[in-house]
């Protein structure tokens, strides 16, 4: 594990892995960079792979006030930390802060892949609710968070309140409740681009680097019309379906798919 400082000097700590190309990868919600550790060893034989700890989370430090731009800043210093240029990879809300870097970062991301960023675009989910990040920060700052955690995967990621339940006992839940005052991070990510409405994802039109956009074939429609929506939008986008994937796809089927893009 080593460290990166952030222009505001926070410390982002992150993991280094093989030779080759720098890659960044941008880990969604809750996630640290443990999670990411099988997916950088199978790239490890193609690129140098920065696996990190977003602010907040595990070995990384936070500074308040949250601001989306100091989580651009983090990129930027891992980007640095590469030589000045890189690969980035972002899974599901970190695909949309990978978008925001690609936006506010012009020439320092070469190529953009993303992976089901959780776009509400039409009717085919309930859109969050518009207290959303309001009520999960009103949650954590009377040291619910437990329920910060409940709140997000009921209302966000759409799992039943009797599975969050079960989900409550298992050895995973201390380490969602250790990061949950990052959930509000992602949700303030995404903005209002959960509501129902495709108008917000205009926003990243500028980014003109080559970017491939893409979903699981067995993922909820929703994950569907974004990323088909996002893919309109970009100006040098593709997208391709990984067949039988869902938003957790494997190593196996996501790695060969970013090595193409990637080094083609």
């Amino acid at each position: 594990m080593r460290k990166a400082a952030s222009k505001d000097g926070t410390p982002i700590a992150f993991d280094k892995f093989g030779e080759g190309p720098a890659l960044i990868l941008v880990a969604g919600a809750t996630a640290t960079r443990i999670a990411e550790t099988s997916l950088a060893t199978v790239l490890a034989p193609h690129f140098t792979v920065f696996a990190y700890n977003r602010r907040g989370r595990g070995d990384s430090g936070d500074t308040t006030p949250y601001a989306v731009e100091r989580e651009i800043e983090d990129i930027e210093a891992l980007i640095d930390e590469a030589g000045g240029s890189a690969f980035v990879f972002g899974h599901s809300s970190g695909a949309v802060l990978a978008l925001e870097a690609a936006r506010l970062l012009p020439g320092k991301i070469t190529k953009l892949a993303i992976y089901e960023p959780p776009f509400i675009v039409d009717d085919s989910r309930p859109p969050t609710p518009e207290n959303y990040v309001s009520h999960l920060n009103e949650l954590i700052s009377s040291d619910q968070r437990g329920q910060a955690v409940e709140y997000f995967m009921t209302e966000a990621v759409g799992v039943p309140a009797e599975m969050v339940a079960q989900m409550r006992q298992s050895p995973m839940w201390p380490g969602l409740e250790a990061v949950a005052h990052t959930i509000a991070y992602d949700g303030t990510i995404m903005g209002d681009t959960m509501r129902g409405d495709p108008r917000p994802l205009k926003k990243w039109a500028s980014v003109s680097v080559p970017t491939l956009v893409m979903d699981g074939g067995a993922s909820h429609v929703f994950m569907h019309t974004g990323a088909q929506a996002i893919t309109n939008i970009l100006p040098n986008a593709q997208r391709r379906t990984l067949e039988g994937q869902d938003h957790g796809p494997v190593d196996n089927v996501l790695a060969p798919a970013l090595e193409a893009f990637f080094l083609g």
